[in-house]
């Protein structure tokens, strides 16, 4: 009755950690946004969010081509219904604001139709004054009305000349071709400068969708998806539609994602359970099964935690998926071989887990995501092996086997070779290229190719803001902006391209305009436009620059350069850069500091967590100067490879040390008692390490590509590395255990060890 009891409740428990842990995987988001590249305390960020806060976020960019010049504009049919689509994607949801050539067209012709009845009421107010004075004087009526006539005459031969100069084209309304095409076009057909942003080309227009400020990736996915269904709804006869953006290629690259997810792990879980059936020296067909099963409890486990405490899976969560499955395997593994030495086993594990967590010393969020996940993983697994590994283990047989032995002399060889190529790999690392640029993360992804087709159309396909603080409505203030226009033009022509200013917008006011002109030129342009450059209350201004999201390296050294090259402003400004491409820049920057820190990090918490738990402490000296090997000699191939650095893999010393220490120590023990099965055990893992690894070459995103390819090698150097630590410093060995009389399983004839010599 108490054993039925004890199932009952066993089996209860088990449900409700298995519905717990479903509920959490049901709660998990993803996060590709430009956010989880960088931290959000950093300014950088606080710059991007202020900026987007008063003039919305980096751009939504709808590009749509005619077959023939100006079509879209001046056609009677196709610029109503570019208004419409202007006006429905200013309604979309979470959205800021949208800047579109049919709403600037709209605007001005509604201005110059303001300033045409101020005009007009003007008139007819003065022939009403010069009419009741005459009156007052008590003129006839005919006198009457000639000193009206007078008074219109004065005034059509002040302004007539005036409006027929500024209105060549007839009435400003849409419905007005010769108006469109004088606002829009030059002689040539060609857009004028300071509409370039809104029409980069005779044949095609430009939509820009500013997203709110604080948009999650959630929001940011629906957002694109919204637009594209608009614009493919518009009915407007174009030849060709693109839609693009930093928005969309972070929405690209979790669609991505979210869409890998299940594939990734599903070839993890086939490529490791073919590797575990393949080793029949494991037991029966189930019994060599279950290390997978528990690897794929503890990454469920992990997975259903981040979405019980509500944070969103990053870029490097979904690199950790197939290598856990690979790596957690290892630890049920040894332990359901017989005899075990389960205290140097949890050891190695936390060891591996220490290394793994050094990755959150890394400042970008989702390399530190994955350092917590992975050493989450690493623990939980281990865990789950330990509850369950009595069950299902497999006495081995006894072996007499053994290890060889080397020459003095070729330990010293082969040991003073394999330093002097870690040595040269580490000296290498300082000048590796780091690639950090969120949009090169994502080559491969359409949405990259969309970017760069409208950067050749658009001449830039990221933008720099120059976002000055304090009120820029003086005279002082807008010579200041020009100023500081011309500096970045002259300095970096080749580079930067202004696309909106508010100097442009009021270029019309001349060199020197006086406060009085530029207050009524800002009133007189439309809302629409100036709130592009300009904040309500005039507090806040954004100078818009568009430049080409290149090598990020090049990037770091404009930034630095508009940063030393601003002039200086009046004593109430305050101009700051913001934009795309300084997070890419800071996030270059801050991969790229401390590299020795990040490899060897891992190493450290790895060598005391060995020297605290290991009764042998060698094997702890062993395990470290396999870290460090595997690692310079990763270096070293990365570097004659000609290859470079991503967020990812700048930490290679603390990814190789999670695989490197681990086999080093079992290795040792291997050698130490001769088993065999034990070395096999850890080739067995070393395979599926890297091929969790290498299941991310499958993946459309290069970052993961690259990762995988470059740490499917580093997990054979770690197994090269440990083996030859062991060889050309040998454990002393230890004697022979004898053969069991009743050996517990119908496996080949088995050895039974004392406690003692299992716990050495």
């Amino acid at each position: 009755m108490r054993r039925v009891a004890r199932q009952l409740v066993a089996s209860v428990l088990v449900a409700v950690v298995v519905t717990t842990v479903a509920a959490g995987l049901l709660r998990v988001r993803l996060d590709t946004s430009v956010e989880s590249f960088l931290p959000r305390e950093d300014p950088v960020v606080a710059a991007i969010e202020d900026k987007a806060r008063s003039f919305g976020g980096d751009p939504i960019v709808a590009v749509l081509e005619s077959e023939l010049p100006t079509k879209l504009l001046t056609d009677g049919d196709s610029l109503p219904k570019l208004l419409a689509l202007e006006g429905r994607l200013a309604k979309l949801p979470d959205v800021a604001a949208v800047y579109g050539p049919a709403t600037v067209l709209n605007q001005i012709a509604a201005s110059a139709q303001g300033l045409l009845a101020q005009i007009a009421g003007r008139r007819d107010a003065l022939r009403n004054e010069a009419e009741q004075r005459a009156r007052d004087e008590g003129k006839p009526a005919r006198a009457v009305t000639e000193a009206g006539q007078a008074a219109l005459r004065e005034f059509d031969l002040r302004y007539g000349s005036l409006l027929v100069q500024g209105l060549p084209a007839g009435l400003p309304t849409l419905r007005n071709p010769q108006f469109v095409n004088n606002v829009v076009y030059d002689d040539q057909q060609h857009p004028r400068p300071q509409w370039q942003f809104v029409v980069p080309g005779a044949s095609a227009v430009a939509l820009l969708v500013r997203p709110r400020e604080g948009l999650d990736q959630e929001g940011t996915q629906q957002l694109v998806a919204a637009v594209r269904a608009a614009v493919a709804d518009a009915g407007l006869p174009t030849r060709k539609q693109t839609v693009t953006g930093a928005p969309v290629i972070t929405a690209s690259l979790a669609d991505e994602v979210r869409g890998e997810l299940p594939l990734l792990g599903a070839l993890a879980l086939v490529v490791c359970a073919a590797g575990l059936l393949a080793g029949r020296w494991l037991g029966r067909p189930l019994v060599r099964l279950w290390p997978l099963l528990v690897a794929v409890a503890g990454t469920a486990v992990v997975l259903s935690g981040f979405g019980w405490f509500g944070q969103p899976l990053s870029l490097g969560v979904l690199a950790f998926l197939p290598i856990l499955l690979g790596l957690g395997c290892g630890y049920p593994l040894y332990l359901a071989q017989r005899p075990v030495n389960r205290r140097r086993i949890v050891v190695t594990g936390l060891s591996s887990a220490a290394a793994a967590a050094a990755l959150v010393l890394s400042p970008l969020p989702f390399v530190a995501q994955l350092g917590v996940a992975l050493a989450a993983g690493i623990v939980v697994t281990l865990a789950l092996a330990l509850l369950v590994h009595r069950r299902v283990s497999v006495l081995q047989p006894a072996s007499r086997w053994t290890p060889p032995s080397l020459s003095r002399r070729t330990r010293i060889g082969v040991l003073a070779g394999a330093v002097v190529i870690a040595g040269l790999g580490a000296a290498a690392l300082p000048g590796m290229r780091v690639e950090a640029q969120p949009e090169k993360l994502a080559h491969g992804l359409p949405a990259v190719a969309d970017a760069r087709y409208v950067e050749q159309l658009l001449g830039s396909s990221g933008e720099i803001g120059i976002v000055v603080h304090g009120d820029v409505r003086s005279p002082e203030g807008l010579a200041w902006l020009a100023q500081l226009q011309r500096t970045l033009v002259v300095a970096h022509g080749d580079r930067l391209r202004p696309v909106l200013t508010l100097p442009d917008l009021l270029a019309f006011l001349g060199e020197q305009p006086t406060a009085g002109q530029i207050t009524a030129a800002l009133q007189l342009l439309p809302p629409y436009l100036t709130s592009a450059v300009i904040r309500a209350d005039g507090q806040e201004s954004v100078m818009v620059f568009g430049t080409r999201l290149d090598d990020v390296a090049e990037q770091a050294r404009l930034v630095h350069e508009i940063e030393a090259g601003l002039p200086a402003p009046p004593p109430d400004l305050r101009a700051e850069p913001a934009g795309l491409p300084l997070a890419a820049v800071r996030g270059y920057e801050l991969v790229s500091a401390d590299r020795y820190l990040a490899n060897l990090a891992g190493v450290v918490a790895t060598g005391v967590v060995l020297l605290i738990g290991l009764r042998r402490r060698a094997d702890a000296g062993r395990a470290v100067l396999a870290a460090l090997l595997s690692t310079g000699w990763g270096l070293a191939a990365l570097w004659v490879l000609g290859g470079t650095l991503s967020p990812l893999t700048v930490a290679l010393g603390s990814l190789a040390t999670v695989t490197a220490c681990e086999f080093t120590v079992l290795l040792a023990d291997a050698w130490r008692a001769r088993r065999p099965w034990l070395r096999r055990a850890v080739g067995l893992t070393c395979l599926l390490a890297a091929a969790g690894y290498l299941v991310l070459l499958v993946s459309q995103v290069a970052l993961l590509r690259q990762f995988g390819g470059l740490l499917a090698a580093t997990v054979g150097l770690s197994l090269l590395a440990g083996a030859t630590v062991v060889a050309v410093l040998p454990p002393a060995p230890v004697p022979v255990p004898v053969p069991s009389p009743r050996p517990r399983t119908s496996a080949a004839p088995a050895v039974a060890t004392s406690k003692a010599e299992v716990n050495r």
